[in-house]
């Protein structure tokens, strides 16, 4: 269950992110709303994901998703570069939650 709650915390991270895009710094108010309601979700889900994941992997998992997710979105979705060096560390980070989620705990 807390890996299935870590993993919506950091689909939720994605959404946050384009968020902060499309709310022009907080100048836009349904997309400033969307911003702060998936932070802020993203952040308690992530909490509960942590009473029983161990903390390091917890946080780096959840930013893993959150920053590969929110990149590849941005190269599909906006037009971001996909420079082959870029896609090469995505795929580090993705390697790197891989990882994680199959060591141990303990």
């Amino acid at each position: 269950m807390a890996w299935t709650l870590l993993g919506i915390a950091g689909i939720l991270e994605i959404a946050f992110a384009f968020g902060m895009k499309w709310s022009a710094g907080f100048t836009r108010l349904i997309p400033g709303l969307f911003t702060a309601a998936t932070g802020v979700s993203s952040v308690f889900l992530l909490s509960l994901a942590l009473r029983t994941l161990p903390l390091g992997t917890g946080y780096a998992v959840w930013t893993g998703i959150g920053s590969a997710g929110t990149a590849i979105l941005g190269i599909a979705a906006l037009g971001d570069t996909a420079a082959p060096a870029r896609l090469l560390c995505v795929a580090l980070i993705v390697a790197g939650v891989i990882g994680l989620k199959l060591t141990p705990a303990n």
